[in-house]
């Protein structure tokens, strides 16, 4: 078949390709959600991705690429569990460290702890509600996101109810890494503070994207340009570019890595 014949970069890029699509169409539906006054469902809106996913040109591309290449979801590039904020993820400042907030997270991780247990076998996880977010196109960390957890975290965090589970796939499954919480997009980072500790955790959301010009090809895309990968960080040069522009997409969210020995490496930073 001829997308076997395709070499890694361009495979690569495909998949590139396939996630901004997705990701556009997701966030097109968001604003009209808020629009409409909500502030989307969850850190990933189960019909903003899946309007997205089902569009013939990201099927195209994700159908190329699928499970010819490796690595992790644009926007997520992490050393260890540690997040690279670049021009299109803003991450929350760490603040001072207090007796207090190292209180609650530990409260949090009390409660966390012991509602993941079972999530250990993934099917357990599918069986309760978890869908896998993007399952056919390889990524280093799955999301199986509880999108009624979602929506239950617009109003409040639930440490019981991460909306998603982190997963790493594996020859026979998924391996349980850890989980995220979201918050609504419009929370303040005083809000966020109330929810999980700013001194302990940093809250990221992504920004600052420019989506490729509708009713273009993949063949017509500069796909270096748009996306979460994409060099265009501002409006002007996304409206010259003849891009959508995108301020943000989804909403707040925080991951954490609860079962890891070493505390340094449970919230990530």
């Amino acid at each position: 078949m001829a997308n076997r014949m395709l070499h890694k970069p361009a495979l690569r890029m495909l998949a590139f390709a396939a996630l901004a699509l997705i990701f556009a169409s997701a966030a097109g539906a968001q604003e009209q959600s808020n629009q409409h006054g909500h502030d989307g469902m969850s850190g990933m809106d189960k019909g903003e991705a899946q309007r997205g996913a089902d569009s013939p040109e990201a099927r195209a591309a994700t159908e190329a690429m699928s499970g010819s290449m490796s690595g992790s979801m644009p926007g997520h590039d992490m050393s260890g569990h540690d997040m690279n904020m670049g021009a299109h993820m803003f991450m929350t400042d760490l603040r001072p460290a207090n007796a207090a907030d190292e209180k609650r997270a530990e409260e949090i991780l009390a409660q966390l702890r012991p509602a993941l247990e079972k999530y250990r076998d993934y099917k357990v996880a599918l069986a309760d509600g978890y869908e896998i977010f993007l399952p056919n196109v390889p990524q280093e960390h799955y999301h199986f996101t509880n999108y009624r957890y979602g929506f239950e975290a617009q109003f409040a965090l639930n440490p019981a109810h991460p909306t998603s589970l982190l997963y790493r796939k594996t020859a026979d499954g998924y391996e349980l890494e850890g989980a995220m919480f979201t918050a609504p997009k419009r929370a303040t980072e005083d809000e966020l503070n109330r929810r999980v500790p700013l001194s302990v955790a940093r809250w990221h959301k992504h920004v600052n994207l420019c989506m490729p010009p509708k009713g273009r090809s993949l063949e017509e895309v500069n796909l270096k340009q748009f996306g979460f990968r994409g060099s265009i960080a501002t409006e002007a040069a996304c409206e010259q570019a003849g891009g959508v522009w995108r301020p943000q997409v989804f909403g707040w969210m925080v991951h954490v890595y609860p079962f890891e020995k070493d505390p340094a490496n449970i919230w990530a930073h």
